[in-house]
């Protein structure tokens, strides 16, 4: 579209005389219009070159022309003149949003009347329209528009009272051929009424009127106003009539907009042309390098754009919205979160970029059915580009599709790096339709082909490194996993039966009938479907007062930990299938003592549960090395893909919910991702959530449990007393451990930073963290003991308390160079003082899950598993009878012998 010859006015300010009858003046141009408020019928009296606000609700006098400000105002006449000008139209009227502006049309419908639509309308238009046709007696049809025939059988000349058409529309941009369908309209129904919301365009690149239409109304909350910083509708006409009954209604409803929102809205539109211009050239860069990249894009100026011939017609540029979907819906919302310029809103055509997903935002009122037969994908994300630096905006959203893992870094043919789109891998859209289709819609199937096998998964436990108490105050926490981990190993039984064995809790074992489980207190969760927010307490008030005995319920770790198991494996439950197995779980990690046990048993119990009901499926085994091709052994890391972890996550926040009531999730996030993270809970002033630290460097630790049990809520609570009695004092140790924390993050993350520079400057944060702790009152006299044994000679360590404190865990840095004996008189010393030592290393992979592909051993893992008939009979080793009696010293390493293990 050549925007070196814009569109010239016919209707504009008033131009001077020419100076010389050789050389007259041409009509102002769009941006010259924009820019110059006039009304020759309105001088100001001081002759201000800025509109004055008449903030007034009345005014003086008698015959005036304005009296009640509902009725009219001097600044909104301003605004609706400018308005009116800028819009090749006759009238035009100021009201209070776009939705009032809709509204304040709509009435003028009666009962009986019928009204055509386009089938991909904003969420609101959907919604009104859809109120219209249940209580209004208001014929709605929804069509395709972007096909002008099928709007025909629908024209009733006697009946059709209103067309309402968008274009482009909003999220799909589809194209309508707006003056086609207005003539069609006016020869066969010359009093239907034609509407068009142009608010995806605004008046700049397309003004409706000019192409037949006879209200044409904007949302000037968007492009407009372009700052949102106010909400306001715009409606405009040339004819005389129409003008009439809707301003009848505006002043009667009394939607007419405020003196100061006029004042706001003529600023904002003077800049209209200008910010319009820079938005859609970035926009155009913007689509063009998602389709470069392989995603499927809407945006009118990309060439394969359906109707783009039509849209070039009507309309002077292509706007500065696009949309565009990534084949899965959990892929669509890491990419929206992992973005930091473009901000995660609803609403457009403001000066900065927003991004949303609109089945889940703007259009999140039309139901899922509805959206579905209109082609409006639920992975849908659509773009709102602002007037940064196009350069900014384009490399935000590039490392939030590469954080996401929708696009890798690979080598092309000219051995320069370049990003390519990663194609969803099984498990994710694909799969995840095939899923709801199989699972969701045949009551007759059953996982049988998992159920028949046992699977091993393992998740690790979790050490806060820095800012343990303090996070409860919006301080930012750096955790870590270990490699101390919790296993779950699924065994089938065929008896209709399902059952649990707890080892670490006193090895605790119960078992149900499967059918007497409370199954009429379930709503279910679909495949492929999230878990809501908020848990079922139905369903848990079920579980505890049906399924657990008293012997459970006086058993308070037990008791939780089968209400979390109990409740996933109901609300997962699809399609009739209700596994018979024995789910058992055990731990090297020390229950209880501040290391993210109950996360790793949450993680190890969702992955069992959602392997057993088919919702994750694991990747194809890799090819074999061949003379064409190479296999690179990874010892399983980065097997498991994003999509499952993601999925995995989900389930075992809603475990972790059960067992402690409102957790952060950074347990469960540690204990699926592995690695380290910072986390910083919301409401603080601070960015909140969970950063990835990339690049974290493994660290040798040494975990030592006191014994001595925690009360959480009770330390929690002092450390809030002591700051409400001396906040200057608690502040500023809050804000010292602030520090602490962002100093941590930057010497784990930088790869500059030599090991020896790095365990140094850890070691003096890690003193300096426990002292700041001791002060919060937070420590234990057995954290202390352990402290000073630990930094006395010959070892001179530094110790810190993790977790909640009061007893629990301390965490000891190992520097490279201490010695194996030295370590181990340390671990010794500490044993006999009745402490309990773990060597361990932190940062490691996150869950785990053993491959059932290509066992070393004949044992009772996929696709091989007997039954328990066959088991008994010699045939075949059981996993679940070795877990059980392992030494938990020899558990890791005998589980690692096993076979292959897939990790994340």
């Amino acid at each position: 579209m050549d925007s070196t010859n814009p569109k010239i006015f016919a209707q504009g300010l008033p131009t001077p005389e020419p100076e010389t009858p050789c050389r007259p003046r041409q009509p102002y141009r769009f941006s010259t219009l924009c820019a110059t408020v006039e009304n020759p019928s309105q001088k100001d009296q001081y002759g201000s070159s800025s509109v004055p606000i008449y903030q007034t609700a009345t005014f003086k006098g008698i015959s005036g022309q304005y009296d009640y400000t509902r009725s009219g105002n001097p600044t909104r006449s301003h605004l609706e003149h400018h308005l009116a000008k800028i819009s090749s139209a006759a009238h035009a009227f100021a009201v209070s949003s776009g939705m009032a502006a809709l509204d304040t049309i709509l009435r003028m419908l009666k009962p009986g009347d019928e009204v055509i639509a386009g089938d991909d309308l904003y969420g609101g238009t959907n919604r009104i329209l859809a109120y219209l046709r249940t209580h209004g007696g208001v014929t709605v049809h929804h069509v395709d528009t972007t096909k002008p025939d099928t709007v025909l059988p629908y024209i009733n000349a006697e009946k059709t009272a209103m067309v309402l058409l968008e274009s482009p529309t909003n999220p799909l941009l589809k194209v309508v051929d707006l003056a086609r369908i207005a003539a069609d309209i006016k020869e066969r129904a010359p009093d239907a009424i034609i509407v068009v919301d142009n608010t995806m365009m605004s008046p700049y690149l397309q003004r409706p009127l000019e192409h037949g239409a006879d209200i044409v109304y904007d949302s000037a909350t968007k492009y407009l106003s372009g700052h949102h910083d106010l909400m306001a509708g715009v409606i405009t006409c040339n004819r005389d009539d129409l003008a009439k009954k809707m301003g009848f209604i505006i002043n009667a409803a009394g939607n007419a907009l405020t003196p100061f929102d006029c004042f706001l809205l003529l600023r904002g539109s003077k800049t209209l042309a200008i910010r319009m211009d820079r938005q859609q050239a970035t926009s155009m860069l913007v689509a063009q390098m998602l389709d470069r990249l392989g995603f499927k894009v809407h945006y009118p100026g990309l060439a394969g754009h359906p109707n783009r011939d039509v849209h070039e017609r009507i309309a002077d540029g292509y706007g500065a919205v696009l949309s565009f979907t990534t084949g899965d819906k959990a892929l669509s919302e890491r990419i929206v979160g992992a973005t930091r310029l473009w901000g995660i809103s609803v609403s457009f055509g403001c000066v900065n970029s927003l991004i949303s997903m609109p089945c889940v935002m703007s259009h999140a009122s039309i139901d899922p059915a509805t959206r579905a037969a209109r082609g409006l994908p639920e992975d849908l994300i659509r773009l709102c580009v602002g007037i940064e630096d196009p350069a900014d905006l384009l490399d935000d959203l590039e490392r939030a599709l590469l954080e996401a893992g929708a696009i890798t870094l690979t080598a092309g043919g000219d051995s320069h790096q370049r990003f390519v789109r990663t194609i969803p891998s099984e498990g994710t859209a694909i799969s995840r339709a095939v899923q709801k289709l199989t699972f969701n819609e045949s009551a007759g199937y059953t996982t049988e082909c998992n159920e028949d096998r046992e699977w091993f998964v393992s998740a690790p436990g979790k050490v806060i490194l820095f800012g343990e108490h303090a996070v409860v105050h919006g301080i930012t926490a750096v955790a870590a996993s270990v490699d101390l981990r919790c296993y779950g190993v699924t065994t089938p039984r065929h008896d209709g039966k399902v059952s649990v064995h707890f080892i670490d809790i006193d090895s605790f074992r119960q078992e149900w009938e499967v059918d007497d489980l409370p199954w009429d207190a379930v709503t279910p969760v679909r495949v492929g479907d999230f878990h809501p927010d908020a848990l079922d307490h139905k369903l848990v008030d079920a579980i505890t007062t049906r399924a657990l005995s008293p012997e459970v319920l006086a058993k308070p770790s037990a008791r939780q930990a089968c209400i979390a198991f109990l409740y996933m494996y109901m609300i997962m439950a699809h399609g009739g299938s209700r596994p018979s197995f024995n789910f058992s779980a055990r731990a090297t990690l020390p229950v209880g003592a501040g290391l993210g046990s109950s996360a790793s048993f949450s993680v190890c119990a969702a992955t069992a549960l959602l392997l057993l009901y088919s919702r994750i499926q694991l990747p194809a085994q890799p090819a074999p090395t061949t003379d064409g091709h190479v296999h690179v052994s990874h010892g399983g890391r980065r097997a498991i893909p994003p999509a499952l972890a993601e999925e995995v996550n989900r389930w075992a926040f809603v475990s972790e919910k059960i067992l402690h009531g409102n957790p952060s999730g950074v347990d469960n996030s540690v204990a699926v991702f592995g690695g380290a993270l910072s986390y910083t809970r919301s409401g603080f002033g601070r960015n909140a959530g969970m950063i990835p630290i990339q690049g974290f460097k493994s660290l040798k630790f040494l975990l030592t449990d006191s014994r001595v049990p925690r009360n959480t809520k009770q330390l929690v609570a002092g450390v809030a007393a002591l700051k409400e009695q001396e906040p200057e004092f608690v502040n500023g140790l809050l804000n010292a451990i602030q520090y602490i924390s962002d100093e941590a993050q930057r010497a784990l993350a930088d790869p500059q930073l030599s090991r020896q520079t790095l365990l140094s400057a850890l070691s003096a944060l890690i003193d300096e963290n426990h002292g700041y702790l001791v002060k919060l009152g937070v420590s234990h006299p057995s954290l202390e003991a352990i402290r000073s044994k630990t930094a006395s000679p010959p070892y001179t360590l530094s110790t810190k308390l993790t977790g909640a404190g009061g007893g629990g865990c301390a965490v000891t840095l190992v520097p490279d160079d201490l010695s194996e004996s030295s370590l181990r008189e340390l671990m010794a010393a500490l044993s006999k003082d009745s402490f309990v030592p773990y060597l361990t290393s932190v940062g490691g992979s996150g869950l785990g899950i053993l491959s059932p592909y290509n066992q070393p051993q004949p044992l009772a893992t996929p696709p091989e598993t007997p039954h328990k008939g066959e088991a008994d009979a010699g045939a075949v080793e059981l996993l679940c009878d070795t877990f059980a009696g392992k030494a938990t010293a020899d558990l890791s390493a005998w589980a690692d012998s096993l076979g292959r293990w897939l990790f994340v």
